[in-house]
């Protein structure tokens, strides 16, 4: 295995041997005269449906072309976005929205009340939160074109933070006759509402995808906070470049043919930071949290005793040296919920934090293991992810797992593991991703789900689970919360949901000329200019 001297020092040599200009094509020729965000995004767009995949990069497609009744500011506090006035009964069981002047989609059409009913019911079947709200909603109607009703069959604490989720999945508002759409089938109509245009017919998988300014958006006032406020495009063009090499992607930031780097290699932090013409720094401050996620419903990981001697084998530590390497950017986190944030706790964590090859030998000897191959697929063109997945690979053979490798990019990966077929006939045991922090912050997010029909890739199931999630969501006191927070924590534990493997902060890098970054967990492209 190369070292990480060896992988800077090579790195460094082919940026030396290519500061000549990149042949890049058309992205290269492109008239200055229009003004042009150059991106490099952290991932192929290849799922445009960002309802269908809780992927990062379909949900910063979303933000791009769809709006939402409410978006969280910097404060994590949800704050009207398409909705101009609302109001709340007494009794908190019914929410009543009005629309915002002005908002139509890219086709010219105006965006109703009933666009809203149908895109909220869409997003209320998959994502973990909108579940959780839609358990409780007696009725969703729009009386006229520019008001909603929601009606609760009891008080729901969390109905603006709900529609108002910063990430995935975020309750984007499509037009009627998209949003009805079966939720688990993608969408094949891409119009949005959004500051930014999709341009279908110049979207190139695996390396461009286009979006063009809406000229018909029309931004809120205040000025931009997070997701929230005023989302002004200063871009005429915004272009997606992908470069399944971080090196090339680099080099090609530092020739002066690219703006803005979403998520390099943390590696390579130190080589950018040098030129004194690109900008290196954080812009999420709450990190992201590294996950291995196990296939609950297939062999050996329908095994809760399997699964959790797979954990102790994950020592997290070895995982963040690994994928993110200066430590400076890293921190162990044994909560499910992010460490600084007010639910983190250490309830149940004792297995995730043994990180002990040993120890995992002998749990799993005691589950009778019988062999059972497990493949875990290799996204080789996401750093982080393939380092992680090289070292769980690593992990479990020394702990007695048959371990079996199966490379492919993120793309391919986001869309296997959907498959909740057998392996061999497409299925999988394990893959890794990571959540910004912002999405597990409490136990609403999908990652906790413990619905097998309804909850995220990996389907874990567990009925008690369930309850406390439901029962937070219910909860009136702060007290309440931190404790039914607590009770997430230790079923998930208890069941081995998941492997987690620490916290993280992946830098952003960009050209000095680039201004109006917002800080966020999320990227978000408005407000952006190019200088």
């Amino acid at each position: 295995m190369l070292s990480r001297l060896t992988l800077l020092t090579r790195r460094a040599l082919l940026t030396t041997a290519l500061a000549v200009p990149l042949a890049m094509g058309p992205l290269a020729s492109d008239a200055r005269a229009e003004s042009v965000l150059r991106v490099i995004p952290h991932a192929d767009l290849k799922n445009l449906d960002p309802i269908w995949t809780t992927a990062y990069i379909s949900r910063n497609h979303g933000y791009m072309i769809y709006d939402t009744l409410f978006a969280m500011d910097e404060n994590f506090k949800p704050q009207p976005q398409m909705v101009e006035t609302w109001e709340t009964s007494d009794d908190g069981l019914v929410w009543t929205f009005v629309l915002r002047d002005g908002l139509t989609f890219h086709d010219g059409a105006p965006v109703t009340g009933e666009d809203v009913v149908a895109s909220l019911k869409r997003w209320g079947a998959r994502d973990g939160m909108g579940q959780q709200l839609f358990g409780v909603v007696e009725s969703l109607e729009a009386p006229d074109d520019k008001t909603v009703v929601m009606t609760l069959s009891e008080p729901f604490g969390l109905v603006l933070e709900s529609i108002g989720k910063i990430s995935s999945n975020v309750p984007f508002i499509m037009p009627k006759r998209v949003a009805e759409t079966d939720p688990f089938e993608q969408i094949t109509d891409y119009t949005g509402s959004g500051p930014f245009v999709f341009q279908a017919d110049e979207w190139v998988p695996g390396s461009k995808v286009v979006y063009t300014k809406f000229e018909g958006y029309v931004p809120r006032d205040e000025p931009p906070s997070a997701a929230s406020g005023g989302k002004v495009a200063k871009v005429d063009k915004v272009i997606w470049q992908y470069f399944p090499d971080n090196t090339t992607a680099m080099n090609a930031l530092m020739a002066g043919e690219i703006d803005f780097f979403e998520q390099p290699a943390p590696d390579l932090a130190p080589i950018m930071a040098s030129n004194p013409d690109i900008t290196v720094e954080v812009n999420d401050p709450l990190g992201s949290i590294g996950f291995a996620r196990f296939n609950h419903i297939l062999p050996p990981f329908d095994d809760a005793a399997v699964r959790r001697a797979a954990i102790m084998a994950m020592k997290q530590e070895d995982y963040l040296a690994a994928a993110i390497g200066n430590p400076d950017y890293w921190k162990t986190c044994y909560s499910v919920y992010p460490c600084g944030t007010p639910l983190t706790n250490d309830v149940g964590s004792e297995v995730m934090a043994t990180g002990d090859i040993e120890k995992a030998k002998a749990a799993l000897a005691e589950t009778g293991y019988d062999g059972t191959p497990v493949v875990i697929m290799h996204p080789t063109d996401i750093p982080v992810l393939s380092a992680f997945t090289l070292v769980t690979a690593e992990k479990l053979r020394k702990a007695g797992f048959n371990v079996k490798l199966e490379a492919m990019d993120w793309a391919t990966l986001t869309s296997r593991r959907a498959l909740r077929d057998p392996v061999g006939e497409g299925g999988w045991n394990i893959f890794h991703t990571w959540w910004i922090g912002a999405d597990v912050i409490d136990p609403m997010a999908i990652a906790f789900s413990g619905n097998p029909d309804k909850g995220w890739f990996g389907w874990a199931a567990d009925a008690e689970l369930e309850e406390a999630r439901t029962a937070f969501a219910q909860a009136s006191t702060a007290e309440e919360k931190k404790a039914l927070a607590e009770k997430v924590q230790e079923r998930l534990w208890a069941i081995g949901a998941s492997g987690e493997l620490g916290q993280f902060f992946v830098p952003v890098a960009y050209r000095n000329n680039v201004k109006g970054l917002i800080k966020s967990p999320v990227q978000f492209f408005w407000n952006m200019s190019v200088e």
